[in-house]
């Protein structure tokens, strides 16, 4: 009984240093991936007169149930927001496969540079939308499509996986309330004309 004991504790710690491992095995990923784009969304941001002191960075190759959107200060050179955000349900798109579009009425992330607009009214969440200006081919169309970054009450706050985020957006990137909230105060700030990538 003893030693059957012994295997389950060393059976039990062997799943939680396994646990622990791909946690950081994926941090470190998701640092690798955003930090070799950090270069170029300031270069474009000078480049375009584009807010050079922030940028919003969504990697779609994320997780929809894990962090996947995150706020880069460039002066800070930290990630200083991070949350879940959520894909378009439309063109076959699956909880755990995003498929992309830019096409009007496919219900599709599509993939792109954007630059954040206006603050306006929006019907879900905490009752705030910014507009997405679609910069690239992949998403000229985001503004006619009525794509914006808004919030929405069902998406969780924190990391839900392995449980995925899905069917709460119709090709916008949707957020938590709380991290709303945090990119809202930031962008009232007069912190405008952000570049907002979504990329895989």
């Amino acid at each position: 009984m003893q030693k059957r004991g012994i295997f389950l504790l060393l059976f039990t710690l062997s799943i939680f240093l396994s646990g622990k491992a791909e946690s950081y095995k994926y941090a470190s990923n998701e640092n690798i991936k955003l930090e070799s784009k950090i270069e170029e969304a300031l270069k474009y941001s000078k480049t375009h007169k584009m807010n050079t002191s922030y940028c919003i960075m969504v990697d779609m190759s994320i997780h929809s149930g894990k962090n996947r959107l995150f706020v880069y200060d460039f002066k800070k050179k930290e990630v200083i927001i991070k949350g879940v955000c959520a894909h378009g349900n439309g063109g076959g798109s699956t909880a755990n496969k995003p498929v992309y579009s830019n096409k009007i009425g496919s219900n599709c992330t599509s993939l792109g540079k954007y630059k954040l607009g206006k603050r306006a009214y929006s019907n879900w969440g905490i009752n705030v939308h910014y507009k997405m200006h679609g910069l690239e081919k992949t998403n000229s169309n985001a503004f006619k499509r009525i794509v914006v970054l808004h919030s929405y009450t069902p998406v969780p706050a924190f990391e839900s996986y392995p449980l995925p985020v899905f069917n709460v957006s119709y090709g916008c990137p949707v957020i938590a309330n709380a991290t709303m909230r945090k990119i809202d105060e930031l962008v009232k700030s007069g912190q405008k004309d952000m570049l907002l990538w979504i990329y895989e």
